[in-house]
């Protein structure tokens, strides 16, 4: 019911209006930017409630997020979602002051669904309607349970999220200035594909990282590091990528006369071959999955790591930063902190991994800083946006 007649309202004339001046504001964020469909309400920079539709399991099928179906799937959900997060707040939609939703980067059919809501509840109840960019609400997350003064600028700030991969010089709290970006596929793009190159499920990351976890054996960098030779600070992953797939079609097709892998004579460890006396493998090893896995893990965290301090020390920051859903990665957390104690920088990463990977918390943490810090309170937002661009 909620849903048709926020739709029927959807094409109204936009409106105008300005944020209430009072002690508390309550703010209602969206973010449906991928494939997930979540939905938060603060009460000023105090997250109240957050629900979260996950897709995982639709697009596990596929190995990857069909754009169409991600966006049907949200048209189903955030209905749901938005009575279930309203339930738990215990506020109503007509107490709303201000309402926020991703506007882009992102999938264009999954971005519609999230602002045609939000923009149709803004009409409906004459509240201010802020878009949001979902790389920058990223970087805003590590302000989710901080202070303002958390973060010392000027700061170098790494974040991976969906097909995006860049560096940011974050001057202050809301100038930043992009220095590098990856070139072709981004590291949590190539954390997808070798997952579905060696068969494992959908989000790759997690499992990745779970695999090379327990490998026991040392790094023997058997993959390529690109453009660590380079001055400049952008990424390249599609090298990387196409080196473990040759990696992983050798360990299948490449005939082994000795039934011990040229690798594992020391460790002893036998092999499966497929048919008696062939030496043909045909099936990765478990061991095999998690050498990958582990040696993969491991040279991204070694380029990403080394990307981030070279442009620390360029630009002589005080601090790094990470963001996004590779920020939730072990192993590059560690590596970073250490580095950070290391080189005597200040280090910052979400509070929580929920914060890392796509929330409306970062949504609406913005939302409340634009509002409140950025611009002066009586400054009206109109509740409509820009055209969808070529940035998508």
């Amino acid at each position: 019911m909620l849903g048709s007649v926020l739709l029927l309202l959807l094409f109204d004339t936009p409106c105008c209006v300005l944020i209430k001046l009072r002690n508390i504001m309550l703010l209602l964020a969206f973010e449906t930017s991928c494939d997930d469909t979540s939905i938060a309400i603060f009460r000023d920079r105090d997250l109240v409630a957050m629900k979260t539709r996950s897709q995982i399991r639709e697009h596990n099928e596929t190995k990857g997020v069909v754009p169409e179906v991600a966006a049907r799937l949200h048209a189903n959900n955030i209905f749901g979602v938005l009575e279930e997060v309203l339930l738990e707040s215990g506020v109503t939609l007509e107490e709303m002051d201000l309402i926020a939703c991703t506007e882009f980067p992102g999938l264009m059919p999954s971005l519609l669904v999230g602002m045609s809501v939000a923009k149709t509840l803004a009409k409906t109840l004459k509240k201010p309607c802020l878009s949001i960019d979902h790389i920058e609400a990223h970087m805003f997350a590590n302000y989710i349970g901080r202070e303002t003064d958390d973060i010392p600028f000027p700061s170098i700030c790494l974040t991976v999220s969906g097909g995006h991969n860049e560096l940011y010089l974050w001057k202050s709290m809301f100038e930043r200035e992009k220095i590098g970006e990856t070139l072709d596929d981004s590291a949590w793009e190539a954390f997808d594909k070798v997952a579905k190159m060696m068969g494992l499920g959908y989000p790759g990351g997690p499992i990745i990282g779970r695999l090379a976890s327990e490998y026991e054996w040392k790094f023997h960098s058997i993959f390529p590091k690109v453009l660590l030779d380079k001055a400049w600070h952008d990424f390249s992953f599609s090298g990387l990528k196409s080196a473990v797939k040759r990696e992983v079609d050798k360990r299948q097709n490449t005939p082994h006369p000795d039934p011990l892998h040229e690798m594992e004579r020391e460790r002893k460890t036998p092999l499966s071959i497929c048919g008696e006396g062939l030496g043909v493998r045909c099936e990765l090893t478990e061991q095999d999955i998690r050498e990958i896995a582990f040696e993969f893990e491991q040279t991204v965290v070694d380029i990403l790591s080394y990307k981030l301090f070279h442009a620390a020390e360029t630009y002589w920051v005080q601090s790094v930063v990470l963001a996004g859903w590779v920020s939730a990665n072990d192993r590059l957390l560690q590596t970073i902190a250490d580095g950070a104690r290391e080189r005597g920088y200040s280090f910052t990463a979400p509070i929580a991994k929920v914060y890392s990977q796509d929330n409306a918390a970062m949504v609406g943490i913005l939302a409340y800083y634009k509002s409140t810090l950025r611009t002066e309170n009586f400054l009206s937002f109109r509740a409509e946006w820009n055209a969808v661009d070529g940035s998508l």
